[in-house]
């Protein structure tokens, strides 16, 4: 799998528009999905989140529509991508644009959370490939604004997580609304028997099947580590991590809007201001947070998972489960934000002790035990006195005492090497 994109089977402008947003070698899920996809073939892809899903069916789509055409004028919608959040509609909108650059194609994200005015006002210049939520779909369909008459290729991608939001008979009603004879793209980050038979009940049984690393499924380049500590002292071991890593670009997730919010709140006090994101902010709000953050070479973003799913953020070195996730899955798709196509990335988790059952089941269905970093009494009530509960009135003196305290512990290490 040497092949170099500028070598591959796809037209000029979409070459460059992948040199220029640094993409030289296909992941192996893009290497694999291109020709089945160009050929207008039923694809039913499974990869591990961060191994460049969206790419992988965007270049041979941007591709075959850009061939198809003689001028940028469209005769209707002819690729329909179909995302269970706006954040990702929005995401999978600007992979397709990027792409699009100096084509002939035009594309537009139509999703919920902002107006619809300007939406439909695009969709009546003509658009090549719409990316939608099921919801702002249907409301534009049933206002007779587009008709789906001419699409050639519907894809439903975080195919696993529509089904959870029990979309599956959306995508049927979409499904009778479209040519009989269309292509369909069935992308999932994981696999189950379920996920498998619905699948096959809308695709076509000659479907090429892709599968990457099915027996695991998180990527090779996230290394995993678990910290035990109590749920009230959590806050104090965040403030330390950050201390300790000033030059990161760290992802925290937590349960809900409140916990974000104080832990925030915390974190402003303790010399540490931070992003925040989560369902209760408008959607422009957080689409420029997003936006904010990823143009930024390191920071800090808090966040519920509302932002777990198909974001991605460049550059995260650090993803940490300030809560451990109910659902395993979660698990997979929150730290899925770190260690994306070729880069190595690090998942932090704290565990308290009533989140151990919650441990054991993300264990089970990753199929291994995560690394334990194991603290011991002193360094504990330490990081408790640097950092106490109700907030940190002078950062700047309690991180010289911190510095001096982590001088004091590698001179104490220096002077056993010696007398080794």
């Amino acid at each position: 799998m040497g092949m170099k994109f500028e070598e591959s089977r796809v037209s000029d402008p979409i070459k460059a528009n992948l040199a220029e947003m640094g993409f030289v070698r296909p992941t192996d899920i893009q290497y694999k999905a291109l020709l089945p996809i160009q050929k207008g073939e039923d694809v039913f892809a499974v990869a591990q989140t961060g191994t460049g899903k969206t790419a992988a069916y965007a270049i041979p789509l941007v591709d075959r529509i850009h061939r198809g055409k003689s001028s940028r004028r469209t005769q209707g919608v002819r690729c329909l991508v179909m995302v269970p959040t706006r954040e990702l509609a929005a995401q999978t909108g600007q992979v397709f644009n990027r792409l699009a650059k100096n084509t002939r194609v035009a594309v537009l994200s139509l999703h919920g959370g902002v107006e619809q005015e300007p939406q439909i006002a695009r969709l009546n210049t003509g658009v090549d490939v719409l990316v939608a939520t099921p919801g702002r779909l249907f409301d534009l369909a049933h206002q007779g604004i587009f008709d789906l008459g001419r699409v050639h290729t519907l894809v439903l991608d975080e195919a696993d997580r529509m089904l959870d939001l029990g979309f599956v008979e959306d995508i049927r009603r979409v499904k009778r609304m479209i040519p009989r004879d269309h292509q369909t793209l069935f992308v999932s980050a994981t696999i189950n028997p379920d996920i498998k038979k619905i699948a096959y009940d809308l695709i076509r049984s000659q479907a090429i099947r892709i599968q990457i690393s099915p027996d695991d499924p998180v990527s090779k380049n996230v290394e995993h580590a678990v910290i035990h500590v109590k749920a009230e002292e959590k806050r104090a071991f965040l403030a330390r991590f950050l201390m300790e890593h000033p030059s990161a670009k760290v992802v925290v997730f937590l349960r809900t809007r409140v916990r974000v919010e104080r832990v925030a709140a915390f974190l402003e006090k303790s010399g540490h201001p931070a992003r925040i994101i989560h369902g209760d902010l408008a959607q422009d709000e957080r689409t420029a947070t997003l936006s904010r953050f990823s143009d930024e070479g390191s920071g800090l973003l808090l966040a519920t998972d509302v932002s777990a799913r198909g974001i991605d953020i460049p550059g995260v070195q650090y993803v940490i489960n300030f809560d451990l996730p109910d659902d395993p899955e979660v698990y997979v798709h929150r730290i899925g934000r770190t260690g994306r196509g070729h880069s190595k990335g690090s998942a932090i988790a704290f565990c308290s002790p009533d989140e151990r059952p919650k441990l054991d089941a993300i264990e089970h269905y990753l199929g291994t035990s995560l690394p334990v970093v194991h603290l011991g009494k002193s360094e504990y009530s330490k990081t408790l006195a640097l950092f106490p509960e109700e907030g940190v009135e002078d950062p700047k003196a309690f991180i010289r005492e911190y510095e001096n305290w982590v001088e004091q512990r590698l001179s104490k290490k220096r002077k056993g090497r010696k007398k080794g």
